[in-house]
């Protein structure tokens, strides 16, 4: 399994239901954990970086610290 196998994420990810219309709100905890997952992104230097960087600032400053 390597970075670029589109299969090494399927497990990790929820059946979702085929008649959902839109992604349900995260919760608080959901939001800080991937606001630490793009600020790891963010932080590697490739070219996905930038995007998740502006991705972290953007979902930062909608959710309350963690403090």
């Amino acid at each position: 399994m390597t970075s670029q196998d589109p299969t090494a994420t399927r497990n990790l990810i929820p059946a979702q239901d085929g008649a959902a219309r839109r992604l349900e709100m995260l919760t608080l905890e959901e939001a800080h954990d991937l606001l630490h997952l793009l600020r790891l992104i963010a932080s590697e230097g490739d070219e996905l970086s930038e995007e998740a960087e502006w991705f972290a600032i953007e979902i930062a400053a909608r959710i309350p610290s963690e403090n």
